[in-house]
């Protein structure tokens, strides 16, 4: 193992984030290490790997390789209490569910090639502050334990954010703003191009889904609200047994975690010192997916971080950069998208069955895209009696 003593950037964790912030910076000439705890990058996996094309588009225009992806998806079916559904199906495709064993992998590699150093199975233990600013990071390669110097620190270390709580952002998240999840990869499970989704008491504050992977294989699984008290594994197992669907379907892979669905953390920046990604909670509240977000913070912030390298200037002052251009981009969707699950996490089975069966598949386009409105009149006008849950909306 060869490490040099500085580096201009330290970004501790290589998920989407975190790689692909590596990569952007070191192709814009800074000395980067990149770190990850686990001993093989992308694994455990703890999220229903599924990304929208257009995130792809925007985040990653190259496009991805085939053997990063598990399936492709055309669209999506909802499910309320009651048995209804909705659908909404494409002739294209709209999205993918990944295997985020490979890609994970794939987006460090990417770093790599870029000129990053990785190094995996590397904790980074404490931080270093001299003369009353952040200048390196004590790391432990399995059982080696040794200091490094930089200009910047960077956190992409997911929920947990560790090293961004040791550096004083407030990057811990309320029971209330976190859902937690239980999810089983499943074989022999014949599913159609569309993601599953199940709302209703079936999942207190959170749903449940099905995420086709190909070839029989399929994410089965089910997210709950931190202050629910619910226990997702005993709610998914539920969910299987009751469905005959999966009678002959087989548990291969257990995976859970749980993930912030409330604010962004505000600060985003201090001197030498980013968060990006999950760390700073940029998940979209509605549905817990976040990885088209993390990989986005990652450019704007491997960005910023270049510029900071060739003005030599690490301050917060230049960093803030990142995040007024973060708030401009997603601040305002993030927000609606907040105040949305705030409705949704109101409601009861009789008003998903009642909302559900009313709008229509174009209706549902127009509550993803954020565009409320007119949907939510549509519904009061046969529903008055959920204009007092629905109101915030309008």
């Amino acid at each position: 193992m060869r490490l040099m003593e500085r580096y201009d950037a330290v970004v501790v964790g290589a998920g989407p984030a975190g790689s692909t912030f590596a990569k952007i910076a070191a192709e814009g000439g800074m000395e980067v290490l990149l770190l990850d705890k686990k001993k093989e990058i992308g694994s455990p996996v703890r999220c229903g790997e599924g990304i929208g094309d257009a995130w792809v588009s925007r985040v990653w225009p190259q496009g991805i390789p085939s053997a990063c992806i598990g399936a492709r998806i055309s669209g999506a079916i909802v499910f309320a209490p009651n048995g209804k559904s909705l659908c909404i199906r494409a002739s294209h495709t709209t999205g993918f569910v990944l295997e985020r064993k490979i890609f994970d992998k794939y987006l460090a590699v990417e770093a790599a090639k870029a000129g990053a150093h990785v190094l995996a199975r590397t904790m980074a233990t404490s931080l270093i502050k001299e003369d009353g600013r952040f200048t390196g990071m004590r790391l432990k390669h399995m059982e080696e334990e040794f200091e490094v110097k930089t200009d910047l620190i960077v956190s992409a270390e997911g929920m947990e954010a560790r090293i961004a709580r040791e550096a004083g952002f407030q990057s811990l998240a309320t029971l209330y703003d976190v859902d937690t999840c239980v999810e089983y990869e499943m074989a022999d499970l014949p599913c159609e191009d569309l993601i599953e989704l199940y709302f209703g008491s079936i999942a207190p504050r959170g749903y449940a889904w099905v995420f086709p992977k190909g070839n029989q294989l399929a994410n089965v699984g089910i997210g709950v609200g931190g202050l629910t008290g619910a226990n997702p594994k005993k709610l998914l197992d539920s969910f299987i047994e009751k469905n005959e669907r999966f009678r002959k379907a087989e548990v291969i892979e257990v995976k859970g975690g749980v993930i912030s669905v409330g604010e962004p953390v505000k600060e985003k920046v201090k001197d030498n010192l980013m968060v990006i990604g999950t760390a700073a909670h940029l998940v979209d509240p509605t549905h817990g997916g976040g990885i088209g977000l993390a990989m986005e913070s990652g450019i704007i912030a491997g960005r910023v971080a270049v510029k900071a390298f060739q003005k030599k200037d690490f301050s917060k002052k230049h960093l803030m950069h990142y995040e007024m251009a973060w708030d401009a981009r997603e601040g305002n969707k993030l927000e609606k998208r907040l105040l949305l699950r705030k409705v949704l996490e109101k409601l009861n089975d009789d008003d998903y069955s009642n909302i559900i069966g009313e709008i229509s598949a174009d209706d549902l386009q127009k509550v993803l895209d954020g565009n409320y409105k007119s949907v939510v009149a549509k519904v009061l006008l046969k529903h008055p009696s959920l204009l007092k849950v629905l109101s915030a909306l309008l």
